[in-house]
């Protein structure tokens, strides 16, 4: 049995982090739901800027939408919809056998409104709408800004992906974000089942201080993060809080496992995938990680419920000078800020698309 397999019927949900034209196009997704058991899929800015500016797939209908005068963020969300939705319509048969649970693609509202609360959720709404499939979430950032957008549009039924997370503190206050919002749904008479995950960022933190703590701590601090965030997970879930919101028919905002491609040369390729196995969460990989775990993966077990030794390796690298509370907002700012980079160079290779295009229309 394929490793993938056996994470999978563990019942830990495997995503793809990654969405091209060509990916649809040649059957490769629809061969990867087959054969490496994936269940749903994740986007971001980043993904689709190399998708577009290093592809020829979406030339012809670029062209075709600039000659109905869309150009900018205008037209990367046509293009972004339509890959999207094509994506979810493969899943669609795993979103209805698992109840709503799984089959989930993301799309992120511009990154340029992760500070921006009304934005977010006027986007987050507007796109929800016109994309128009069951299984699609919307990705918010769960900035401080963030959250109250995340609140707002699980409370207006918008499915919601809270992106960019590094902490416990981030999750918990995601979490939060999001039982307000079904708690007002609930004091509203309106169905709490409005489906949430929150994806918090795990290799990053190694990529930040491999270099900066000694060689038995290399590594070690993304796996310990993301076990300290399970134990924060499953703690929300057994609260009195929590079980209220699941009387009235409410349904658990999944903990995501996200960035979770190794970024150190030296260490295992499938890394955050081995150590992370746990039922009722996501693990979202990218192309490259799920290939070698299908490959050569091994599931050795399940994470444990308390999180394991997570706070005496946080302690170590404490003890080695490393502040994790000011490195979690540096990560957050820094994330924020490659996705708006990624996007202001998402909409410059649209506009040279464009100019190269002219001619020919």
């Amino acid at each position: 049995m394929k490793a993938t397999k056996e994470l999978h019927d563990l019942g830990q949900s495997l995503w793809l982090d990654n969405i091209t034209r060509d990916l649809l196009d040649s059957g490769t997704l629809k061969r990867y739901i087959d054969e490496l058991s994936v269940t749903g899929l994740t986007s971001n800015p980043t993904i689709f800027e190399q998708a577009i500016s290093k592809s020829k797939s979406y030339d012809a209908e670029i062209g075709r939408l600039l000659s109905t005068g869309l150009s900018g963020e205008e037209l990367f969300f046509e293009l972004a919809i339509q890959d999207l939705t094509r994506a979810a319509d493969l899943f669609a048969a795993v979103h209805e056998r698992t109840a709503g649970n799984d089959g989930f693609v993301s799309l992120e509202v511009s990154p340029l409104l992760a500070y921006d609360t009304k934005g977010s959720v006027a986007a987050a709404t507007r796109l929800h709408k016109k994309a128009n499939r069951p299984n699609l979430f919307i990705k918010i950032p769960g900035t401080k800004e963030g959250n109250p957008a995340i609140e707002e549009a699980i409370a207006s039924g918008v499915a919601i992906n809270v992106t960019l997370l590094f902490s416990r503190e981030h999750y918990l206050a995601s979490a939060d974000a999001y039982m307000r919002g079904l708690e007002r749904r609930v004091a509203a008479g309106l169905n709490p089942d409005v489906r949430s995950v929150a994806s918090v960022f795990l290799s990053r933190w190694d990529g930040a201080t491999m270099d900066k703590v000694p060689e038995q701590l290399r590594d070690k601090l993304g796996i310990a993060v993301g076990q300290q965030l399970y134990k924060a997970y499953r703690d929300v879930l057994a609260s009195d809080r929590w079980q209220r919101l699941a009387n009235f028919g409410a349904r658990p905002q999944r903990l995501l496992f996200a960035s979770t491609g190794t970024k150190d040369p030296k260490a295992s390729d499938v890394l955050y995938i081995s150590a992370l196995a746990a039922p009722n969460t996501v693990n979202t990989m990218p192309e490259k990680t799920l290939l070698a775990f299908g490959d050569h993966g091994k599931v050795a077990g399940a994470l444990p419920r308390d999180g394991g030794d997570c706070e005496m390796v946080l302690d170590g690298f404490r003890k080695a000078g490393i502040n994790l509370e000011q490195l979690a907002a540096d990560l957050q700012s820094k994330g924020a800020k490659s996705f708006d980079e990624s996007w202001q160079n998402l909409l410059s290779a649209i506009e040279s698309k464009g100019k190269e295009l002219q001619p020919a229309r």
